[in-house]
Formats: structure tokens, sequence, C-alpha cells
């Protein structure tokens, strides 16, 4: 477990994010809340921001003729939404990302969908080149408001070890 905060002088608190190295147990699967309703908004501004200008992504119009008929979000969208909502459980004192595997995209996701994530320990070990890191794959799985599964992936993380690295500060 991790404590959600410390007391760094007395009545003072700050929130403390991630796990470290040793924190993390194989099989262990955390649940990331808050869940996050995707908007119009949010769907337009990820698909202009990244220049993916398919237009079943924001022409309602062409949507309606399309076998969703209404625009879908925006897949890379989707995937940083999952990896943002997993960061304090997974990668809050991660030192880099090393990769995601095994990205899938299991249903289509919509304006209006609530997201909710979770995320599975798959493995860790210590890192060969670096003794105050260790190396932790999760698998994070996404599903909508009514349980379905829409995307999941394995990521990777270098993470700190406890006493090392000046995340806490």
């Amino acid at each position: 477990m991790r404590d959600s905060y410390i007391e760094v002088s007395p009545g003072r608190f700050r929130e403390v994010q991630g796990r470290y190295f040793e924190d993390f147990v194989v099989g262990h699967i955390y649940e990331h809340r808050p869940g996050r309703t995707i908007t119009d908004a949010d769907n337009v501004w990820f698909t202009l921001l990244t220049m993916n200008t398919h237009p079943a992504h924001f022409d309602y119009e062409l949507s309606k003729d399309t076998e969703f008929g209404k625009p879908l979000v925006v897949s890379p969208f989707t995937i940083a939404l999952m990896t943002g909502m997993s960061v304090s459980d997974t990668s809050g004192k991660a030192v880099a990302n090393l990769g995601w595997d095994e990205v899938r995209m299991t249903k289509p996701l919509f304006v209006g969908d609530t997201l909710y994530c979770e995320s599975e320990v798959l493995e860790k070990r210590e890192s060969a080149s670096r003794p105050e890191q260790g190396i932790v794959t999760c698998k994070t799985i996404a599903r909508n408001q009514h349980g379905e599964i829409v995307a999941h992936y394995k990521r990777t993380v270098l993470v700190w070890k406890r006493g090392f690295g000046a995340l806490d500060n």
C-alpha cells in the first residue's frame, strides 16, 4: 500500500503520488478513480491537436451514415486518458515510460461515455543497469459506464526505488 498523504510539518500535508518499486506486488490490481466522462470538446480538441482529422471523429453529419451513427472518440485520446488516470497508482514515481504493448481497442467509445480504468501488476524486476531503479509492467483496462471493456494495453515503466530520486520533495 502507499500512503496518500505525508505530513511535511505540523498540520501541513502533501499528497503523495505513485509507488516505489518495492511497493508493487505482482497480481495486485489498482482501480483508478474518479472516472472520466468524455465531452465533445475533449474529442475535437485532441483530434485537432494531434492532426488526426479523420471525419469519423468530428463530422456529425458524415458519422450518421456510419455503422456507429455518431462520431467515435479518437483512439489516441482514449489511450492518453487511460495512461493519465493510472499515473497516481502506477507511474507517479517513474523515471520513464519504456513502452506500450498489446494496445487493443475492443469497443467504440463515444462522447458522453464515462471511462473507468484499472491496472494489474503483471511483472517487476530489478534494473540490470540502474541499481536504484526497477522495471514494472502493468496491464491497464478501460471500461465504459456499462462495464464493457473498450480498450486495454500493457505499459512498462522504469520506477525509482525507495530512498532514491527527488519525487517526494
